[in-house]
Protein backbone atom coordinates (compact mmCIF):
# COMPACT_ATOMS: atom_id res chain seq x y z
CA UNK A 1 0.00 0.00 0.00
CA UNK A 2 1.28 3.74 -0.67
CA UNK A 3 1.63 5.90 2.14
CA UNK A 4 2.58 9.23 2.98
CA UNK A 5 6.32 8.57 3.07
CA UNK A 6 6.59 7.52 -0.36
CA UNK A 7 4.63 10.58 -2.16
CA UNK A 8 5.90 13.10 0.84
CA UNK A 9 4.30 16.06 1.65
CA UNK A 10 3.47 19.21 0.18
CA UNK A 11 4.75 20.70 3.16
CA UNK A 12 8.25 19.47 2.05
CA UNK A 13 8.08 21.05 -0.97
CA UNK A 14 9.53 19.41 -4.90
CA UNK A 15 10.86 15.97 -4.14
CA UNK A 16 14.68 16.65 -4.74
CA UNK A 17 15.59 13.76 -2.58
CA UNK A 18 18.00 14.17 0.79
CA UNK A 19 21.55 15.79 0.06
CA UNK A 20 24.10 13.59 2.08
CA UNK A 21 27.23 15.43 2.37
CA UNK A 22 27.83 19.53 1.46
CA UNK A 23 28.03 19.78 -2.38
CA UNK A 24 26.13 16.93 -3.50
CA UNK A 25 23.40 18.76 -5.10
CA UNK A 26 26.26 21.11 -6.52
CA UNK A 27 27.85 18.17 -7.86
CA UNK A 28 30.72 17.84 -6.01
CA UNK A 29 32.66 15.14 -4.89
CA UNK A 30 32.13 14.22 -1.04
CA UNK A 31 35.81 14.07 -0.06
CA UNK A 32 39.17 15.28 -1.84
CA UNK A 33 39.92 18.09 -5.03
CA UNK A 34 36.87 19.45 -5.80
CA UNK A 35 34.75 18.86 -2.84
CA UNK A 36 33.14 22.02 -0.73
CA UNK A 37 35.75 23.57 1.91
CA UNK A 38 34.15 23.22 5.35
CA UNK A 39 34.02 25.17 7.83
CA UNK A 40 36.99 24.78 9.76
CA UNK A 41 39.31 25.28 7.07
CA UNK A 42 37.86 28.38 5.82
CA UNK A 43 37.84 30.05 9.21
CA UNK A 44 41.32 29.44 9.75
CA UNK A 45 42.17 30.88 6.13
CA UNK A 46 39.95 33.82 6.94
CA UNK A 47 42.07 34.32 10.35
CA UNK A 48 45.02 33.81 8.46
CA UNK A 49 44.04 36.55 5.58
CA UNK A 50 43.08 38.91 8.66
CA UNK A 51 46.40 38.74 10.48
CA UNK A 52 47.94 39.44 7.04
CA UNK A 53 45.98 42.56 6.35
CA UNK A 54 46.26 43.60 10.19
CA UNK A 55 50.27 43.75 9.83
CA UNK A 56 49.80 45.41 6.62
CA UNK A 57 47.65 48.11 8.37
CA UNK A 58 50.08 48.60 10.94
CA UNK A 59 52.85 49.21 8.78
CA UNK A 60 51.41 50.47 6.05
CA UNK A 61 49.73 53.40 8.08
CA UNK A 62 50.47 53.10 11.90
CA UNK A 63 49.60 56.64 12.73
CA UNK A 64 45.91 56.11 12.14
CA UNK A 65 43.51 55.74 14.46
CA UNK A 66 41.05 53.64 13.14
CA UNK A 67 43.29 50.33 12.68
CA UNK A 68 40.47 47.90 12.03
CA UNK A 69 38.70 49.81 9.29
CA UNK A 70 42.37 50.13 7.43
CA UNK A 71 42.52 46.26 8.21
CA UNK A 72 38.64 45.59 6.52
CA UNK A 73 39.87 47.80 3.99
CA UNK A 74 43.23 45.57 3.14
CA UNK A 75 40.85 42.56 3.52
CA UNK A 76 38.64 43.85 1.14
CA UNK A 77 41.21 44.68 -1.26
CA UNK A 78 43.28 41.24 -0.79
CA UNK A 79 39.81 39.44 -1.66
CA UNK A 80 39.13 40.90 -4.85
CA UNK A 81 42.93 41.20 -6.10
CA UNK A 82 43.75 37.94 -5.42
CA UNK A 83 40.31 36.01 -5.52
CA UNK A 84 39.65 38.03 -8.88
CA UNK A 85 42.78 37.08 -10.31
CA UNK A 86 43.61 33.62 -9.15
CA UNK A 87 40.95 32.36 -6.96
CA UNK A 88 42.39 32.04 -3.62
CA UNK A 89 43.67 34.42 -1.22
CA UNK A 90 47.18 33.72 1.15
CA UNK A 91 44.73 31.88 3.88
CA UNK A 92 43.22 29.80 1.08
CA UNK A 93 46.57 28.75 -0.81
CA UNK A 94 47.51 27.38 2.29
CA UNK A 95 44.88 25.38 3.31
CA UNK A 96 44.17 24.31 -0.16
CA UNK A 97 40.98 25.96 -0.97
CA UNK A 98 39.83 27.84 -4.04
CA UNK A 99 37.10 30.20 -4.69
CA UNK A 100 35.45 28.84 -8.18
CA UNK A 101 32.26 29.04 -9.95
CA UNK A 102 29.71 26.66 -10.08
CA UNK A 103 31.17 25.13 -13.33
CA UNK A 104 34.39 24.75 -11.38
CA UNK A 105 36.69 28.00 -13.35
CA UNK A 106 38.86 30.56 -10.94
CA UNK A 107 35.74 33.43 -9.88
CA UNK A 108 36.95 36.29 -11.97
CA UNK A 109 37.20 40.19 -10.62
CA UNK A 110 32.99 40.73 -10.80
CA UNK A 111 32.63 38.04 -8.37
CA UNK A 112 35.21 38.65 -6.57
CA UNK A 113 33.76 42.17 -5.93
CA UNK A 114 30.35 41.44 -4.58
CA UNK A 115 31.62 38.36 -2.65
CA UNK A 116 34.05 40.32 -1.34
CA UNK A 117 32.07 43.08 -0.34
CA UNK A 118 29.26 40.98 1.34
CA UNK A 119 32.08 39.00 3.33
CA UNK A 120 33.15 42.96 5.12
CA UNK A 121 29.71 42.82 6.12
CA UNK A 122 30.22 40.10 8.31
CA UNK A 123 26.50 38.70 8.03
CA UNK A 124 26.16 36.75 4.96
CA UNK A 125 29.53 34.73 5.33
CA UNK A 126 27.97 33.57 8.46
CA UNK A 127 24.59 32.06 7.36
CA UNK A 128 25.19 29.19 5.79
CA UNK A 129 23.36 26.80 3.10
CA UNK A 130 23.15 23.01 3.05
CA UNK A 131 26.12 23.28 0.89
CA UNK A 132 27.73 25.27 2.80
CA UNK A 133 27.84 27.98 1.17
CA UNK A 134 27.48 31.33 2.55
CA UNK A 135 25.28 34.02 1.61
CA UNK A 136 28.05 36.09 0.23
CA UNK A 137 29.18 32.68 -2.29
CA UNK A 138 25.41 32.65 -3.14
CA UNK A 139 25.27 36.47 -4.08
CA UNK A 140 28.12 35.88 -6.42
CA UNK A 141 27.43 32.11 -7.98
CA UNK A 142 30.65 30.99 -6.65
CA UNK A 143 31.34 27.86 -4.26
CA UNK A 144 35.10 27.57 -1.89
CA UNK A 145 36.14 23.96 -2.98
CA UNK A 146 39.23 22.50 -1.46
CA UNK A 147 42.43 22.06 -3.95
CA UNK A 148 44.04 19.23 -2.49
Amino acid sequence: MIDRHDVGSWLEGPGTGRQEYPGQRLGRPEQGPGSVGRVGRRIVALVLDWYLCWALAQWLVPQWNEQGLMTLAFLFLLNVLLVGATGHTPGHLLLGLQVQTLAGRPAGFARAVVRSLLLCLVIPAVVFDPDQRGLHDRAADTVLVRTR
